[in-house]
């Protein structure tokens, strides 16, 4: 069974236990009850959300990941449960004691499958398309030769087409319109605001670079996607009795998911297809709904080897397969493999009796009253 994601963001909440479901709080009025053994994930956006001992402790028992996001909205810790693995200290020694030369010979899976996943990403018939592919193929143990590095910069090079880049540049002029401004630039004075400072000249705006530290909207949509997907890898790793912190080629000293880090790069291209969706809807702000569009990726169909089912459920295979590969059982990774699903923004809409927005009011600068995917079947 697939476990279910929930985001709290939209108002404080108490977070308790009651006989074994965790139960949301407003005003110490309880407004939802969730078993905890169908929790997967928690992810929790508001600095004046509490707990109880007895929830946390019940979270993680029940193999649950919290997520605490920081200031600028993106995860900023995790609290990740202890295996309870029936072989976790063998796997702990089959991982430590893995070869350098195996170590690669994985990396160099995970490179061609992360770069050929960018290469699905392009129109076929691009030639940007056809290098990538051509890089996938030609990749060498341990990837001396950082064909990685090289199909990022042709797949950033080309993720935005000319129409989409002006998308995005004209998503950013109308956060800042007057309704009076809107007239004069042609542009719907349902996207203005009364508090706005002028139109911005869209020829004034640069380019989309990807940069992992940069504080724009659609780098800021990347790096939380990624950050819930290197989360569930995380959540898979543990569970299947091994350390997230000893990576394949991720080795910084202060790094603690260096592994996961590791498996989760084939999957980043899944995150890039629907950041991209979201700029085509001009839905560049990290708000409530473009965080739950983000989230519903876990329910991705994804396969691996001759199985499908959703990404959640497909990480723990992916997982698997690395154990036999550590244990000397197997030399091959069954890394998950996907189509991008078409977006349909009425699968993230959720209604409260406090509002009515939908998912075209959420263009407005103020934040719309919903806050979770449809993993979640209420909003909190």
């Amino acid at each position: 069974m697939i476990k279910r994601t929930i985001e709290i963001s939209r108002e404080p909440a108490h977070l308790s236990l009651r006989l074994g479901q965790l139960v949301l709080e407003r005003e110490h009025q309880p407004v939802s009850t969730i078993p905890c053994e169908d929790l997967g994930m928690v992810v929790v956006d508001h600095s004046q959300v509490s707990y109880t001992h007895s929830a946390l402790a019940a979270l993680v028992e029940h193999d649950a990941v919290v997520v605490i996001c920081g200031k600028n909205h993106l995860p900023a810790g995790l609290l990740l449960p202890m295996s309870d693995h029936s072989e976790v200290v063998w796997r702990l020694h089959d991982q430590i004691a893995v070869s350098k030369p195996q170590r690669k010979q994985l990396w160099r899976q995970i490179v061609q499958a992360k770069i050929r996943a960018q290469a699905n990403n392009l129109p076929a018939s691009s030639p940007e398309r056809t290098r990538l592919l051509e890089l996938a193929r030609t990749v060498r143990s341990g990837d001396v030769t950082n064909h990685e590095a090289q199909a990022a910069r042709v797949f950033w090079s080309r993720w935005l087409s000319d129409d989409e880049q002006g998308r995005s540049r004209l998503a950013a002029t109308c956060l800042t319109a007057t309704p009076s401004a809107c007239v004069r630039s042609v542009i719907d004075p349902e996207n203005a605001h009364a508090d706005g400072v002028g139109v911005k000249q869209t020829n004034v705006l640069s380019p989309f670079r990807r940069n992992a530290d940069g504080a724009d909207e659609i780098n800021v949509l990347l790096n939380y996607g990624y950050s819930i997907l290197r989360a569930s890898v995380a959540r898979a790793i543990v569970m299947a009795g091994l350390h997230p912190a000893f990576g394949l080629q991720h080795c910084n000293r202060s790094n603690l998911f260096c592994l996961a880090d590791d498996l989760m790069e084939p999957l980043r291209p899944l995150v890039d297809a629907r950041v991209r969706e979201l700029v085509r809807l001009s839905q560049t702000e990290l708000s409530p709904i473009t965080k739950a569009a983000l989230l519903q990726l876990l329910t991705q169909e994804a396969t691996t080897g001759s199985e499908a089912g959703p990404l959640m459920v497909t990480l723990h295979r992916y997982v698997a397969s690395l154990v036999k590969c550590y244990a000397g059982e197997s030399d091959q990774l069954e890394i998950p493999e996907y189509v991008p699903a078409l977006f349909d923004p009425k699968s993230v809409e959720s209604t409260s009796p406090s509002t009515s927005r939908s998912w075209a009011a959420s263009r407005r600068r103020s934040r719309p009253a919903v806050v979770a995917s449809e993993l979640a079947n209420r909003p909190f």
